[in-house]
């Protein structure tokens, strides 16, 4: 259905000659104007599209819409998007569009605005309520989510998706039971909604019930055969649970999803046998994800090389020294194009690689080396008093634009206040390794302590190691910096959250990846005391046993 003209302001500007006369553009030119916006363009796209509005064109009246909502005029974005929603009250709200493309520029507020502008033009439509609460769950607002979201439910009781919205940001705020409880309820009206059943899975994974969560990600799959993020979360829990062979293969899964690798499949390096010879065949290695996973996945390197393969490394830049003295390492590359080769492999497939040989494991640890004249170097910026040196990192990498990463991080790190009990131990040196938005809080640090910050030296993984060789041991939450220290061999308290990564399993303190780092976990998500309250006993045995 095409809408009509409006002589609203919202929508067309009664200065503009083309509101008289409107044209309607064509699909390339609403392309690029939906690829301005999502750059944050917001001033010139919105002159670009006034002389279309009016034109019967829904999507340019959507997208004019988008603009005034990044321009800080939610009203006016409020009131064309409710009208074209109004003409779809089956199909998605076009807010949700709007909230997915604020949140990529970290700009939710502004998305909170126009939802909230929405909300008093039309109260009573429940798809405002779900959008609204999904971008405050972002924003770690949950109270208001989940009341938002129980709202939705009664305006709309039959609304599997609202329920599972509740249900997730129930898990966000640490209701587990109660999430469960909600989809439970999901489940007895519609026993075959595979999103539900993999939800449950997810969050009884959490709670390490994995047996429980398998089979209701069993049913799922039956469901959704193909569905890859489904998949995706099967594995996850399989490798958690310390089904690793299994889950490596499942893992292969994420290769589906959007933004993974765009090499052919058909040159994938295949999983490897005992005896498999790869002598003379090019074998690149690419990264996929986060840096830690492939400082983790480097000790598959050597195995690799030990085989006859010429292993080409295609890294970040900030990667690049550390990985030119992995054993094994042939070529390392940063940037430019793709290099010949026979079989490609990205670094988070390699387990999978190499899980039916005795390799299942990688190289033993250290696998990762610092060069002893920079190790040199780095030891004059720490304090010489005899006293533990101690390295803290409290924060990851926010990464705001990144729905789930930014969602994860708001879990895994925490204040710097947090960690005041640290500041009175006798015999310890606080050594800041923190980089990133995390770092400012060391302008109010808490009471009593003492930062020595040498970050301003630290702009390579390679410096990070460099400096990790003269600590005595590395204090942090779950970050790279973990698979850094524990690649080197060196002593690791890992601060970990209470749903947290397959990679530390369940119920363990010690790791099968790395045998110098030990866990601390959250016993509540979200409560950070008891761990910090454990780490500071911790350092005050080691303090005493190095006095």
């Amino acid at each position: 259905m095409t809408r009509k003209a409006s002589p609203s302001p919202a929508s067309s500007p009664a200065s503009s000659p083309a509101a008289s006369v409107p044209v309607r553009p064509d699909p390339s030119t609403l392309r690029r104007a939906l690829g301005e916006i999502k750059a944050g363009h917001f001033e010139t796209t919105l002159a670009a599209l006034s002389p279309y509005i009016g034109s019967g064109e829904q999507k340019a009246a959507l997208l004019y819409a988008f603009c005034l909502a990044g321009l800080h005029q939610p009203e006016k974005a409020a009131h064309i998007l409710c009208e074209v929603a109004g003409e779809n009250p089956a199909g998605v709200h076009p807010l949700q569009e709007l909230s997915d493309i604020l949140a990529e520029l970290d700009r939710r507020p502004d998305a909170v605005a126009t939802c909230r502008a929405a909300l008093h033009l039309a109260p009573q439509d429940a798809r405002i309520y779900d959008v609204l609460a999904n971008v405050l769950t972002q924003m770690g607002q949950f109270d208001e989510a989940v009341e938002l979201l129980r709202h939705s439910t009664t305006l709309r009781p039959n609304a599997t998706y609202s329920y599972n919205l509740l249900a997730m940001a129930l898990a966000e705020r640490g209701d587990m039971a109660e999430a469960l409880a909600v989809l439970e309820g999901v489940l007895a009206a519609h026993p075959e909604h595979a999103g539900s059943l993999s939800n449950i899975g997810c969050i009884l994974a959490g709670e390490g019930r994995f047996e429980e969560a398998l089979d209701f990600y069993r049913r799922a799959i039956f469901y959704r055969p193909t569905d890859a993020q489904i998949r995706l979360n099967h594995s996850i829990t399989l490798l958690k649970a310390g089904r690793f062979a299994q889950g490596w293969a499942e893992h292969e899964w994420r290769l589906k999803l959007p933004g993974h690798s765009s090499l052919p499949q058909d040159r994938l390096l295949p999983s490897l046998g005992p005896d498999t010879d790869l002598s003379g065949q090019r074998v690149l290695v690419t990264q996929e994800e986060g840096l830690g996973d492939t400082l983790m996945y480097l000790r598959y390197v050597e195995p690799l090389a030990r085989r006859g393969a010429h292993v080409h490394l295609w890294v970040p830049d900030t990667l690049e020294q550390i990985c030119r003295r992995v054993e094994g390492a042939g070529t390392v590359q940063v940037g430019g194009d793709v290099p010949p080769y026979d079989w490609h492999c990205p670094f988070i497939s390699l387990p999978r690689v190499f899980a039916a040989t005795a390799d299942a494991m990688g190289a033993p640890v250290p696998y990762l080396k610092a060069g002893p004249e920079k190790v040199r170097a780095f030891a004059r910026l720490l304090p010489d008093n005899h006293k533990l040196n101690v390295g803290l990192i409290w924060g990851g990498a926010p990464r705001p634009n990144l729905i789930g990463p930014h969602m994860v991080d708001r879990r895994r790190s925490m204040s710097l206040q947090t960690l005041e009990p640290l500041g009175s131990i006798p015999g310890i040196n606080l050594i800041s390794m923190q980089k990133g938005p995390y770092a400012e809080q060391m302008l109010d640090p808490p009471r009593n302590m003492t930062l020595y910050d040498p970050t301003d030296e630290l702009h390579t993984m390679d410096d990070t190691a460099s400096l990790m060789m003269s600590l005595d041991v590395i204090v942090s939450v779950d970050t790279s910096s973990v698979h850094l220290a524990g690649g080197l061999g060196k002593a690791v308290l890992l601060m970990d959250r209470y749903d947290n990564c397959w990679r530390w399993q369940h119920g363990r303190e010690d790791s099968p990846w790395y045998p110098t780092l030990r866990i601390i976990r959250q016993t509540t998500p979200r409560k950070w005391e008891d761990v910090v309250g454990k780490v500071a006993d911790r350092l005050r045995t080691m303090a005493a046993y190095r006095a």
